[in-house]
Parts: C-alpha cells; structure tokens; sequence
C-alpha cells in the first residue's frame, strides 16, 4: 500500500517519476487565465488566517459545503467568521474523498505550508493555527506566494470598461511577475437585459470618450478600450458564452437591434443570437489585427438556482455543465474568419466532456501551418479540471492532434493558492506519459524528447504561442 500523496503521488511507473522530476517539476508557471484580483497583487494582500485565503469567493469549497448539510452563512454569509466558516470546511473536507478538492486542498497544505497532516475536525484547530501563522509573514502575501511558486506570468479577467490601474501601477514598478489583462467582453454582448444592458453601455461611453448612438459608435469604443488593453500589455481575449454565435445577418438588421435595444425593448432570441454573431465576429477580427490569443469557454448554464442566487449572486456554486449543440455553429464562426485571413490564434474550451472529440477533431480543420498549434484544444475546464476530465482530454488531444504542442494548465482560480493545480496537472501528464512507455507503445530509447515534450507542454508551449516577452 503507497503512502498518501508521497513525492510519486499519481506517478505509476519508474518512467513517469523520471519524467516528473526531472523535467515537469522545475518549470515555472504560465498562468494564462485566472480570475485573480489585481488590486491584491498591485496591493500586496496579506491574508489574516486560513480560512480568509482558502474560502473568501472558492465557489468550489462552498458547492461540497452545501452538499454536505453546511449551512449558506457559512459559506457566502456575513454574519460567520473565516474561523467558524473554516471548521466547517474541515467537517465537509473528509466527505469529499475522490473529489479533486481533497487533492487540492491536502496539495496547498503541502506545497503552501510543509504541513503533511489530513485535515479532518481532530486536526483542523492545529493546521489553522500553523497556516494563519504563516500567512502572517511577508512570504504568504499575495506576491510572497505568486513567487514562492514560481510563477512568471498571470492574466487577469477583466472587463472592457475596467480601468486596468492596478496593472499598470504593476507593470510602472516594474514587479517581476507579468500581471497582464485579458479582455473579456461579455457584457458587451448581454443583450437580454435591456435596462442593464444600456447602463453597460453608458459606461463604455464614458470611459471611451466615444458616443455611443448607433452600433458603429459601439466597435468604436470598444476598439479605444481594445487598444488600451493592449497598452497595459494584454495578449488574450476570453468569451464566457454558452454556445457559439454564427448566425447570417446584415448590417442593417445589426443597426436595428441595437437601436431596439438601446431604445429598451426586448430583444427576440432570433435578434439576439444575430446581435452576438455580430459583436463575436467584429470583436475577434480586432483580436487578430493585434496578434493576440483569443479564448472561448463555451457550455455552462450559469445560476440554475434563482432562489439563492438571489441572495448569494453570481459565481457562488449554481453553474453547471449545458448540453449545446455546437459543432456547425462552431465551424461556421472559425470558417466565417478564418476565410477572411482573420482568424486569431484560438484555444476553445468546452465544459460538457461529450465534446472532448468534437474539439480535438474541429481544431485540425484551421490549423494553417503560419503558427504551431495555432488552434488549440483548451485544457480540462471548471468540473473538467480533475484528475479523470484532464486524461480524457489529454487522451483525446493526443488521439487526434498534437499533444506535443499544447500550451498547458491554468488555474482559473481567484485563490493565490490554487497554483499546485499546476503541480496535479504535470503528474497525470508524466503518469500517462510514463505508461505508454512502460507498456512499449512509446520508445523508451526516446525518452530525452518525451522529456522535452513535457517541458513544453509545462511552460515553454505557452511562453512561446502568446509572445509575452514579445
């Protein structure tokens, strides 16, 4: 029987340690999406104790809370201490063997603190007290752990209206980790609210110094905030949409549903899906004028549960995998640009695992020969990033594409602890790796390249494709 998570947790064979230690384990980190907030990078956060860091927006620990018969003020509530809200954490921790959070959450312990105890309700008092005394030390700030790490870059999430002071206060300090923007222009696109929709739009005016009256006025503005991103040092695009937008459309039914919009009707579907067939295409064709990276996480119906996500809000743990039919609109958009010479390097995401073969077969077809891996299969995304929906990706990518250039694992986090999912990631690559070699389906006379290939896959992929050295 092995030893609960020792230095060859999730590596198999001798060839899979090899190729872990020797090669995955010392490359640093490209974290290329994440929802970290710039402010506490800008402002070096210091965390008052374990459970602020740990829980204070994890919308991933709440869900098994609540799953758990754990109270909502102890997850999303005011009127709880980080203290009260941790314990509860530790009682539910136990209950989630074969969850990934019971392999992230002993992984922090580990990597974050030399702190190898499980934590369960006998222990959490002695593991609380041990980490908060930690976190109070330069070393657990925000920056502390971005480096203790080594992480070289971030890209934050951001909105086209966001000021982006944070990160350039960053980049005029010169703070040695690259904290980048990523523009992300949902909002943009959020037609089915009238009201708010025109609020939306009176801030992109403002911040725009455009006037913003008909849907030309509108690519307008948002090519002065697109030139801004790109100022402050943005490389990439991302779009949370539940299902790719292709449909035909005029620029006069565009200028209509804008003006309808504008004017605060109601939008048909039909017009709406037309309005964001638009705003997608326009929006990716400026991603390619630019170089950047453009992103698509596509599949998740968003706050299924009205009742608490009226009193909790949006990212607190009512998503869940949709089951969109998506390859014909998917080809038509990529088509629709890529005819043009207008299609932007791409990595698409997708949450329903059905479609891990649908990706890694449609990104062959506008893959061109000008950029290695140009279309990317993106890696295992939100209830995919575990340990079975990352082989399964990896599996299929390796099946049908080039695994060999792929651009990694992200964190998609808004924790500064979430980067061993980076760690995770690199032992099921080697372990899956290792055993093709053990079983002679892949030479072990060649394993100074397999080497190679996993620190590719691990940093230099990722360095390379988005240029943020460039």
């Amino acid at each position: 029987m092995k030893a609960f998570m020792d230095e060859n947790f999730l590596l198999q064979s001798d060839t899979a340690q090899e190729l872990y230690h020797r090669h995955a384990a010392k490359m640093p980190i490209i974290d290329y999406h994440c929802h970290l907030d710039p402010a506490m990078i800008a402002g070096d956060r210091k965390f008052d104790n374990l459970g602020q860091i740990w829980l204070e927006g994890d919308h991933y620990k709440w869900r098994a809370m609540r799953t758990n018969g754990v109270e909502e003020r102890f997850c999303t509530g005011k009127d709880t201490t980080c203290r009260e809200k941790f314990d509860k954490w530790a009682e539910t921790l136990p209950y989630t063997m074969r969850n990934p959070l019971y392999h992230w959450t002993h992984l922090e312990l580990r990597r974050a603190f030399g702190v190898d105890a499980i934590l369960n309700p006998s222990t959490a008092g002695e593991i609380f007290d041990v980490c908060t005394e930690k976190l109070r030390t330069p070393e657990y700030s925000a920056r502390g752990l971005m480096k203790k790490f080594n992480v070289k870059v971030v890209c934050t999430t951001d909105d086209p209206v966001d000021s982006l002071e944070h990160h350039l206060a960053l980049k005029k300090e010169g703070f040695e980790i690259k904290v980048l923007p990523t523009w992300r222009p949902d909002k943009a696109m959020a037609v089915e609210n009238p009201a708010a929709y025109k609020a939306y739009i009176e801030k992109l005016s403002a911040v725009s110094g455009v006037a913003i009256g008909k849907y030309a006025d509108l690519l307008e503005a948002l090519r002065v905030r697109h030139d801004y991103f790109a100022l402050a040092g943005c490389k990439l695009s991302d779009h949370g949409i539940e299902e790719f937008y292709a449909d035909d459309y005029t620029q006069q039914d565009i200028d209509a549903i804008f003006g309808k919009v504008c004017s605060g009707k109601e939008l048909t579907q039909a017009e709406a899906v037309k309005f964001k067939s638009a705003l997608l295409t326009d929006g990716a064709k400026m991603d390619h004028e630019k170089g950047w990276t453009q992103q698509f996480h596509y599949g998740v119906i968003r706050n299924n549960n009205t009742r608490l996500f009226k009193q909790a809000g949006a990212d607190t743990g009512f998503d869940s995998i949709g089951d969109f039919t998506v390859a014909k609109n998917m080809s038509k958009f990529l088509d629709r640009l890529d005819a043009g010479n207008q299609l932007a390097k791409t990595i698409l995401y997708n949450l329903n695992p059905r479609d891990n073969d649908l990706i890694a077969t449609m990104i062959g077809n506008f893959q061109d020969g000008s950029i290695a891996g140009k279309i990317q299969f993106g890696s295992g995304w939100w209830f995919l990033d575990q340990k079975f929906g990352m082989e399964a990706q990896i599996n299929s990518l390796s099946s049908l594409g080039l695994l060999s250039r792929f651009v990694g694992m992200l964190t998609d986090s808004r924790s500064f602890l979430s980067y061993p999912r980076h760690e995770y990631f690199r032992r099921i690559l080697c372990n899956l790796i290792g055993r093709d070699v053990e079983n002679g389906e892949l030479p072990a006379s060649e394993l100074p390249f397999l080497g190679q290939l996993v620190e590719n896959v691990c940093y230099n992929n990722a360095k390379n494709f988005f240029g943020f050295w460039a």
